[in-house]
Parts: C-alpha cells; structure tokens; sequence
C-alpha cells in the first residue's frame, strides 16, 4: 500500500495537477507575429453619448453632479441606432483590406455595449434593447476578419455610484490593483466578453491593465493585447521604427465618436499614405470610425474607405505579411519586405494626380537596392503591355542593376478613375534584388580663398 502511495504522489507530482499553472506574463510570440501580418486594422469608438454628439466619455470627467446623473440616467433612453447593420460595416471594413476590428465593448463612461449581468447601465437598458457587441463580432467574423475588444478599466459610472471623484488614474481609487472592487467588477465583466462570444483574438485595455491582462490570458492564453503592452501612439506616427510590434491609432476626422459639427477629415490620399509609412516603419494601423446616433456610418467615412479599398484592391500585396528594410524610405519611394524576402515593394508616393500622371513613363534611381541580371520589376495591378486608347505606346518595364543603385523605368498605366486624376501611390514590386547599406566616405572642405 505503502509503495502504491508514493508512486501516486510521484505521479502527481510530475502533472499539471500537481503543479500551479506557471503564470502567463506576455503575449505569446506566435500571436504577435500573426497580429504583425494583419496590418490594417478598423477601430469603431460608439457610446450612449453619441445621441449628443459629444466627446467619447469624458465629458464626465469633473463634471458636476447633476450632468452626471442626467448623463446616466437620461441618455439611455435616446439611444436608438434602428439602422445599425454591422453586416454592413463588416462588408465595408473587408473590402477596404482590414484584417481585424476593435470595438468600444466599455468605454470609460463605464456604458457597456454588451449584455451584461454586472450593471444596468448597458444597452439593453435602451430602446433599441440588442446586444450590439454579439451582433458585430458575428458579423464581422462571418467576413473572416479577426475579432478585438477596447475595454476600459477604469469606470466612471463605478466612480459615481461609489462615492468616488470622476478622473483619470488621479486617485488611488482609479486603479483597479489598487481598488480591490473595481479589480472585481472589471474581472467579471472581462470574463462576460471573453466567454460569451466565442474566441477573442485581440484585447485593447486602456488604462491601467495590472491584474486584468493576467486574468484575462487564464480565460484565453491566445489573446494578443495590444494597448497595455505594445505602444499604440494615439494620432501621431513615429519618426523613426519602433520595436515591433507596435500600432498607430487614427481618426478620419478630428475625434473618435461621431462628431456632427465642425469636423474636417482627412483625405482618402492621406490615409493611404499614412498606411504606407506605417507598414513600411513595421507598425499595424488602427483607422477610426464612429458611427451616427442612427447606426449608420457617416457618407464622408464610408466614401474615404472606399478609396481606400480601391487602392488595396490592387497594392495589397505590399501591405500584408510584410517586414520593414532597415533604410524605410528615400525621398518620396517607402520600402517593404515580404516576410519571405522574396519581394522588396517600392511604394512610390505622389504629391497629387500631376506627379507621375496617368499614361506617362518615370525613371526612378533606386539607391538602396541591389539589382542583376535576374532582377525583375513590375507594378502591382498592371500588366505593362498597353495604357488604354494609345496605340504603338511602349508600356514595358525596364530595370538595369547600376552601381549608383536600381534604375527602373516604368508606366503608371493602371486606370481608376474617368478624368485620370488618381492621386495615389504605384506600388513596384522588385524580385531578386536585395538591399545594400550605402557607405559614405568622408569629405572634406577646401578652406582656400574662393573655395567655399
């Protein structure tokens, strides 16, 4: 009995049983080169204030007492999109080449666009009474495109019915490691999202994420979080690469939620171009939209996203499964790499439809790579056999490796729109070619009279 006892014990010892679960700390590698390749990602920033158009949440933020009651207890009741159809907006953002989406589960108002068992400020509380939150992740799954949650620790309504100042991270009280109830009331409602949903790929905690991101990997060991772990600036583009993996996060306009007034937004070659730099700097660009009070997206969002899907429906190849060069960019030209390195991708940004026009040839130097006599060129989207209604027009690609760089000799033949004033990026794809390190010897000025 004795020996069966201890070979029991051996036994257990040396199983997971046995063993406490060693805990999990960071993303796994796997799952972050995998979120690396996605690229180009949709954010969606909708809240119960949207009805006023007003600044996502924080509005509450030092608000009196009364605006803050009237905030939770009247604005549900407007809270009406009868026209949201997140078919729709799914179909949208995979046409445009976005591989993942992140949605505004909970806000820092602490409004849940979920049903949940953990607060009557939620949106079944409304009347439109639906679980937007289930219906988008399965519509948006339904399109194959991976499924992301923006959840927010701190919690404003938790703030106010505690008794507790409405700010951000300004009080102890702010940070759930710090306020054993709020660390509660978040776990479970983290629990909700995660379990009720069927998997979650991605996580964008934003606030403080100490004790939640463990939790949170316990339920799905797989799920990347992105904010929390990874820099995400917000409206700004790095200068130089980050360490991958990183993620630059942008409106179209000037704010996250739909802003009904006095909103310029950017301009579909802006966009473009930011998508560009970024993958050409390593990074995964999250692009905003925010929904109207009615559920619809704004004509001048929808329209911009079209362009964009345009220009990925030809150029997606330099876009996705790509690394940066250690040299990104020279002048106007920006540089990927497949993972496989065996593309390099020149993206030839234009200043406007007049640089490199519709049906003209460009002779580009391009000094950073290495070309021989296998090096081949061609454009993304274009064949280089004929520009439409010229006859007797050399559409060819012509390539000589140099020892100054790669000279390429091309046509912008591709035709998208009817006046031909399409303003956007050509994509040269370069195979057998390599990048090189420029050398620069030193140089040195004479001090004669008359040299300088």
């Amino acid at each position: 009995m004795k020996k069966l006892l201890v070979i029991f014990l051996l036994v257990l010892s040396f199983s997971p049983i046995g063993k406490a679960q060693k805990q999990q700390v960071t993303n796994q590698p796997d799952r972050v080169n995998w979120f690396q390749d996605l690229g180009f990602g949709m954010f969606i920033h909708w809240n119960v204030d949207v009805t006023l158009g007003a600044v996502i949440s924080h509005s509450l933020a030092g608000a009196s007492t009364e605006y803050v009651e009237k905030y939770i207890n009247e604005l549900p009741k407007y809270f009406n999109p009868y026209k949201f159809k997140p078919e729709d907006w799914a179909k949208m953002a995979k046409l445009a080449g976005m591989k993942y989406v992140v949605f505004t589960a909970k806000h820092h108002s602490g409004f849940c666009m979920f049903d949940t068992k953990t607060t009557p400020f939620n949106v079944m509380n409304t009347p439109l009474k639906r679980d937007i939150t289930k219906e988008l992740i399965e519509a948006f799954r339904k399109e194959g495109i991976a499924i992301g949650l923006y959840f927010s620790p701190e919690d404003f309504y938790f703030f106010h019915k505690n008794n507790i100042p409405i700010g951000r991270l300004q009080l102890p009280q702010h940070f759930p490691a710090k306020n054993p109830n709020l660390m509660a009331y978040d776990k479970e409602q983290l629990k909700e999202l995660l379990t009720k949903y069927g998997k979650i790929d991605i996580l964008f905690i934003d606030g403080p994420g100490d004790g939640l991101r463990e939790y949170a990997w316990t339920l799905n060991p797989e799920l990347v979080i992105t904010r929390d772990l990874m820099n995400t600036p917000e409206q700004n583009t790095p200068d130089e690469p980050l360490p991958r993996p990183w993620e630059a996060c942008y409106t179209m306009g000037t704010d996250w939620q739909y802003k009904p007034t006095n909103d310029p937004h950017k301009s579909g070659t802006e966009i473009i171009n930011m998508l560009v730099e970024m993958r050409a700097k390593g990074g995964n660009f999250l692009l905003n939209i925010g929904p109207k009070q009615d559920g619809e997206i704004q004509i001048e969002q929808e329209a911009l996203l079209q362009e964009v899907a345009l220009w990925n429906f030809a150029n997606s190849e330099a876009i996705y499964a790509v690394k940066p060069l250690p040299i990104v960019r020279e002048d106007n030209v920006w540089y990927t790499q497949s993972n496989d390195e065996k593309y390099i991708y020149a993206i030839v940004r234009r200043a406007n439809w007049q640089d490199w026009k519709y049906g003209t040839r460009k002779n580009l130097v391009l000094t950073h790579l290495e070309g021989n006599a296998q090096t081949k060129v061609s454009i993304l989207g274009y064949k280089s056999e004929l520009v439409e209604y010229k006859d007797g027009f050399d559409a060819s690609t012509y390539v000589a490796p140099t020892s100054i760089g790669l000279v390429v000799s091309a046509v912008n033949g591709q035709r998208f729109y009817t006046n031909n004033q399409w303003p956007n990026a050509v994509v040269l794809k370069i195979e057998n070619a390599k990048f090189r390190k420029l050398t620069h010897t030193k140089v040195t000025q004479s001090t004669l009279d008359g040299a300088k």
